[in-house]
């Protein structure tokens, strides 16, 4: 039986999850039932086609495009692609390209069952689910030969929007203690139809995604990892309107963390629920099988919203996103769910109410390798002041057993960091996590204290706003803007024509080979 220092009644955290998987079984009802552009892109990456016409659009777009321009979205790139193999006995790279050069009309094909399209595409279906195998096996045999670094993982972010300057920054990162490497996406790139194609020297804020710029951060780590004796771990983002797109590749590509959080985008990108909700479910599966931790952003409400005031906000998005994981078949052990450090520094007793809800989340999500988020809404360019919030945030990582350390930077609010600054966080952390190794096993916590009383306000509160949702549904709750004071219309936002619902042909034949097979 699960015991708690802090005396939390699991029964009701029992009824919590309960509320959640119901209110997750809702939204998989309507996910079933649906498909988007962005799925059957993926589809089309994962049968090998790649590459982008001369006018630099890609060429999975151009198969989707294709087939919603003539409202065939529904029937699936599968059924498609899969008679046209049979029809013309090419590859289905070459069929995009045919597509591409206006050579192939899809819809014309001459139709044969699901069953036989998906039987002439066996041996692509075959190739990408083995190399994705592949590149989880080489993962898997690093961390038994080099190993890697103690939890909390040093988590940090580069992000010069040049990929080679960017390796740079990660290998010296690598050097001075780092475990795991965030490659910032540029901004705006969550709002993009398409993924770019090829290495990238430009971006704002951050990086593109693309396949080769993993390609290329993947072997410079590998090369560090292996010059270090320490695995390190990369991490990308994989939220936005091409969710399970980038999921594919990075799990062809050998990532190992993913952003990947359908609320998020729907809350801070105004993407359609719908869209992002469907999109979700295929991109947890992929990266439940690739062995991939994902990434979820409920730190990100409390830059909107009050942290002391809605942090139960936080413990019911991360409940629902358990469930939703769950149902995707991604184990606790890659669920890598937020939370954050984020009070008011004036707050009184405020370090207190931090620690409560962190040994909280660590409790009621025992496997989870959770994501702790520093300080950053109330940083003020003091770098003196912020380096100590830092101190304090890192304090609580290693007294409540945290999985992944996103470190604060003290020049924070002031510019993208140095690799002096990225240096000087990544020290403080080390100091602070040996110092105060084993202090959680060391202290207790006062019955009927600040601590204890804060941690049962907080799933109390989680709890009344689960059962509400669970009457009014997930779509409703967002709409209401239950989370982070962000309303959003379940009609609205962005990708909405990028849904369809399925139609009778339709095939996804990747859920079932790589759901729940980790």
């Amino acid at each position: 039986m699960q015991t708690s220092k802090l005396g939390i009644d699991f029964k009701k955290v029992e009824y919590a999850k309960g509320l959640a998987r119901n209110i997750a079984d809702e939204v998989q009802l309507f996910v079933d039932k649906y498909t988007t552009v962005a799925v059957e892109r993926t589809i089309c990456r994962l049968l090998g086609i790649d590459g982008v016409d001369a006018d630099g659009v890609p060429l999975p777009n151009i198969v989707v495009d294709s087939l919603k321009e003539k409202s065939l979205l529904g029937e699936g790139v599968i059924f498609f692609i899969g008679n046209a193999v049979i029809e013309r006995n090419l590859t289905p790279q070459q069929i995009a390209e045919e597509v591409s050069a206006g050579k192939l009309d899809l819809s014309s094909m001459s139709s044969h069952s699901s069953d036989e399209a998906l039987k002439a595409l066996k041996p692509w279906i075959e190739a990408s689910v083995n190399r994705i195998k592949e590149r989880r096996q080489r993962r898997d045999n690093y961390l038994a030969t080099i190993g890697e670094g103690p939890k909390p993982y040093i988590y940090v972010i580069v992000a010069t929007g040049n990929i080679y300057e960017d390796v740079i920054q990660a290998q010296a990162a690598a050097r001075q203690g780092a475990d795991i490497i965030a490659v910032i996406r540029t901004t705006g790139q969550s709002l993009l139809d398409y993924v770019p194609f090829g290495a990238t020297t430009e971006g704002f804020g951050g990086t593109y995604a693309t396949q080769e710029n993993f390609r290329i951060m993947r072997s410079a780590l590998d090369e560090v990892g292996e010059e270090i004796g320490r695995y390190i771990r990369l991490c990308n983002y994989c939220s936005g309107l091409c969710m399970p797109e980038i999921a594919v590749m990075g799990a062809l590509e050998g990532l190992d963390v993913m952003l990947n959080d359908a609320l998020y985008g729907i809350l801070f990108r105004d993407i359609n629920m719908q869209r992002t909700l469907v999109d979700q479910y295929f991109s947890r599966i992929i990266n439940g099988f690739a062995g991939v931790i994902i990434n979820t952003g409920e730190d990100n409400y409390l830059t909107t919203a009050d942290a002391f005031e809605e942090a139960h906000t936080v413990l019911a998005s991360d409940l629902i996103n358990e469930q939703l994981a769950l149902l995707a078949g991604l184990p606790e052990e890659q669920m890598g769910l937020g939370h954050a450090f984020e009070m008011n520094p004036e707050l009184e007793n405020g370090f207190l109410y931090e620690l409560a809800q962190a040994q909280m989340t660590r409790e009621i999500f025992p496997k989870a390798p959770l994501k702790y988020m520093p300080p950053t809404k109330f940083m003020t360019g003091n770098i003196f002041r912020g380096h100590i919030q830092d101190a304090l945030f890192n304090s609580i990582a290693i007294w409540t057993g945290q999985g992944i350390q996103l470190l604060g930077m003290l020049t924070e609010a002031i510019h993208t960091p140095f690799m002096s600054d990225r240096y000087l966080s990544i020290e403080n952390a080390k100091y602070i996590f040996s110092n105060m190794k084993n202090i959680g096993d060391e202290v207790e916590f006062k019955e009927n204290g600040i601590i204890k009383n804060r941690a049962k306000f907080v799933i109390d509160k989680a709890t009344d706003l689960l059962e509400l949702m669970e009457k009014e549904g997930l779509f409703t709750a967002l709409e209401k803007g239950i989370f982070g004071d962000v309303k959003r219309p379940k009609n609205g936002g962005k990708g909405l024509d990028g849904v369809a619902p399925k139609g009778n042909n339709y095939c996804n034949p990747f859920v079932e080979l790589m759901k729940g097979r980790n």
